[in-house]
């Protein structure tokens, strides 16, 4: 295969997403690798296991469903419902207002995510596997 036609070939698979993108990566499979996954691979660059999934919808002519919202770690928050309201609990007293503005609108709070997450395991009874790390503590406590 030339080197034009490649990268035309390639422009085009970027521009496509999900199925179609699987279906045209096979159909260049099968004409010009013979429907070899590796030799399209080793040629074109793609993932092996995206060129088999396109030729085995293309064969069965099945379409694979992407879930790609169930795929990847879930946020902490969602992990463990109530750690926002807890850091918030804990935050509380040690949020004051900053002495040096006039209007007193502004606070902030001493405690560091090392307290927070020493204070979450002994005061609240979190158990230090299941609670993330001092900057994770520290990102929540700037957002609850």
């Amino acid at each position: 295969m030339d080197i034009e036609k490649k990268e035309l070939i390639q422009e085009a698979v970027k521009r496509l997403k999900g199925h179609q993108r699987r279906e045209y990566i096979a159909q260049i499979s099968l004409d010009y690798f013979h429907g070899n996954s590796r030799k399209t691979e080793r040629e074109m660059g793609w993932g092996r296991a995206c060129i088999q999934k396109g030729l085995r919808e293309k064969a069965t002519g099945i379409r694979c469903i992407d879930n790609y919202r169930a795929s990847g770690r879930k946020r902490t928050e969602d992990q463990l419902p109530t750690l926002s309201e807890d850091i918030r609990l804990l935050a509380d007293r040690q949020t004051q207002a900053d002495p040096s503005m006039k209007s007193g609108s502004l606070t902030y709070t001493r405690i560091t995510a090392k307290a927070m997450r020493e204070a979450l395991i002994k005061e609240k009874g979190y158990n230090e596997e299941v609670l993330p790390c001092e900057v994770t503590l520290g990102n929540i406590s700037n957002y609850a």
